[in-house]
């Protein structure tokens, strides 16, 4: 009788596998970039509004409306900005979804347990924050959900910025919780900012994407069939009274993410790879730029910290969120018998949780849906949502510096690629020829150092036999 084999302990945070690893590296450094031309855009933004000579051109731009009065789309830019570039960025976000629940973490639930049950706590530890501050001082509580959303680009902009090696484990982590958090952030949009509903522009919506997903099913290809069908889906959606994003978000989860026999990538990794780069390097920044210029000035940073609601949003984002989401990665952790992996201390736990309290881009939509009757609270939230981001991106520097030295030795041992057969080291030490290709690199190397070696030590002689030559004839000379 066999004696029973012991389970591998689960580790929390361990080495992800290496095609995983490269997914996540190829889609945080598209965010990477978005980040630092969302952060960009969003100073621009800011200056833009509180020149005194240029504010009045900001105003002027961000109101101006145009388009089709008669299909209800004559909106403002700032309209368009929020409700139909962020469409694309809310569809790249469906895709992201449904590649996690196909091929990712989410497909397992023992793995996706954490970065769930951590996003979930994220948003709810956040709104009652939000809640107990609004209403210890009188203030409204209709803000509830905007301290609730992490964003990522902002954050991964952050990472860049700082130069932090965060390990990719940490990183993917990170993605995932944001990928979950914007599911339950479209799902708060949809349900919670929804007032009244047109059924027949709702009926349309929903047959163009069931013909969207029927072309999907017969193989049918070409823009040319899917941008003007998506177009017209997002407009019955926005004149449905549910927000348009929803449509750029169900749109990618029809797409198809696992690959068929032969194929190199889904096509919903295709897409994705196509349009990332304008979520992520035209949407969203262009948003930041219509919804981050409030005026700012020392009056309207002390009243962040005095209006209940705007104070409600802040400690929300700094400290709801890191406590949420630390919170809830160590409950399960604690309850599921995982354990941290060894290269990692909870700290570091700490210092992603907190870089998670970054809410930008769907933290100002959501202000702006919660607020929209009042558009002195919508500025003065707006500044919140900043402020919070702000001092959380602080903090988070400050954790992640005292432990960059540590991260940097472990991004380091990540990639090692001593063989030379582009694949880090780490992946392949279970690969017999890893390990004969190895000993025929060290082989070389003993091979040259003998002959180093050896050229030293005949070089050793000659200059003693010089040194011994010139000894004898000063001898003769005396």
């Amino acid at each position: 009788m066999t004696a029973p084999r012991t389970p591998t302990p689960r580790k929390v945070f361990g080495r992800l596998s290496l095609p995983e690893r490269t997914f996540v590296a190829d889609a945080l450094r598209a965010e990477t970039v978005g980040g630092v031309l969302l952060l960009l855009a969003a100073v621009v933004s800011l200056i833009w509004a509180n020149i005194p000579a240029l504010h009045d051109s900001y105003e002027s731009v961000s109101h101006f409306h145009f388009g089709p009065e008669a299909l209800g789309l004559n909106l403002s830019v700032e309209h368009w900005a929020a409700d139909g570039l962020l469409a694309i960025f809310f569809f790249v976000a469906g895709i992201e979804l449904k590649r996690e629940l196909v091929a990712g973490d989410l497909r397992d639930p023992r793995a996706a347990a954490l970065p769930v049950v951590a996003a979930l706590c994220g948003m709810a530890a956040p709104a009652l924050v939000y809640t107990l501050t609004a209403s210890a001082g009188g203030g409204s509580l209709a803000g509830w959900a905007v301290p609730t959303a992490t964003d990522i680009a902002f954050a991964l902009a952050v990472l860049a910025v700082i130069g932090t090696s965060l390990p990719s484990a940490l990183r993917a982590f990170l993605l995932t919780l944001a990928v979950v958090d914007d599911l339950f952030a479209i799902l708060i949009i949809a349900v919670f900012f929804t007032d009244s509903l047109n059924f027949p522009a709702l009926g349309g919506a929903l047959v163009g994407l069931a013909v969207f997903w029927l072309l999907l099913r017969k193989g049918v290809r070409g823009w040319y069939v899917y941008v003007p069908l998506a177009l017209v889906i997002w407009a019955l959606m926005y004149n449905s009274g549910i927000h348009a994003t929803i449509a750029g978000v169900a749109m990618g989860l029809m797409l198809r993410c696992h690959r068929h026999e032969g194929e190199e990538h889904s096509p919903g990794e295709h897409i994705e790879h196509l349009v990332r780069p304008l979520s992520a390097g035209f949407a969203v920044p262009l948003f930041a730029l219509f919804s981050a210029g409030v005026a700012v000035s020392g009056g309207a940073i002390a009243d962040v910290f005095t209006t209940p609601e705007t104070l409600g949003v802040v400690l929300g984002l700094v400290v709801g969120k890191t406590f949420g989401i630390f919170g809830g990665t160590w409950l399960t952790a604690r309850f599921t018998k995982a354990s941290l992996s060894e290269d990692l201390a909870w700290a570091d736990v700490f210092a992603v949780a907190t870089l998670a309290g970054i809410g930008f881009t769907v933290s100002l939509l959501i202000g702006e849906l919660a607020f929209e009757d009042d558009a002195s609270m919508t500025d003065s939230v707006k500044a919140a949502v900043l402020t919070g981001s702000v001092l959380a991106t602080l903090l988070a520097a400050v954790l992640l510096k005292l432990r960059n030295a540590k991260y940097r030795r472990l991004t380091e041992e990540e990639e090692r690629d001593e063989d030379l057969s582009g694949v880090p080291d780490i992946y392949e030490v279970d690969d017999p020829a890893y390990h004969l290709r190895m000993a025929e690199i060290h082989e070389r190397k003993a091979a040259e150092h003998r002959r180093l070696a050896e050229e030293k030590a005949a070089e050793r002689q000659r200059l003693a036999e010089v040194a011994g030559g010139a000894g004898e004839d000063e001898d003769r000379r005396a």
